[in-house]
């Protein structure tokens, strides 16, 4: 019956919920519901937020004007809404210095606290020790 009644109209029969009792179908032009759906999914996903990440990198011994000089950008990145991926990279035997690669990252986040909060302590991974930062949302 509704096979035929979609004959009739040109347009496709399509099963809804094959699990009810009985099946629910409906009438539509299937090629038109993919485009649509396709449309939909592209406006969705242009809407969407792509979250940048934005790296800074400071050797185990930076000095005190280097810092504030990186931490400006720090904050600059920070405010635009990017992420934030500040690490020590210790060359040669700067490696002993793992000390003060880590009180150097923990200073920049409490010094960055109101405007980001810490998503990743700093972690030792090699020759580089890391420590990722979000920025704080608007409320």
């Amino acid at each position: 019956m509704a096979l035929a009644k979609a004959e009739e109209l040109e347009l496709d029969l399509v099963e809804i919920s094959p699990k009810a009792d009985p099946p629910v179908c409906k009438i539509i032009d299937y090629k038109k519901f993919l485009y649509e759906q396709k449309k939909r999914e592209k406006v969705m996903k242009a809407k969407a937020s792509k979250v940048v990440v934005k790296e800074i990198r400071f050797g185990p011994q930076t000095d005190d004007h280097d810092y504030e000089f990186k931490k400006k950008h720090a904050e600059k990145f920070l405010k635009e809404g990017a992420k934030l991926k500040a690490y020590v990279f210790f060359k040669g035997r700067s490696i002993v210095y793992k000390d003060q690669g880590e009180i150097l990252l923990l200073r920049l986040a409490q010094e960055l606290e109101e405007l980001g909060k810490v998503e990743q302590m700093p972690k030792l991974e090699g020759k580089r020790m890391t420590m990722f930062l979000a920025p704080k949302t608007k409320k």
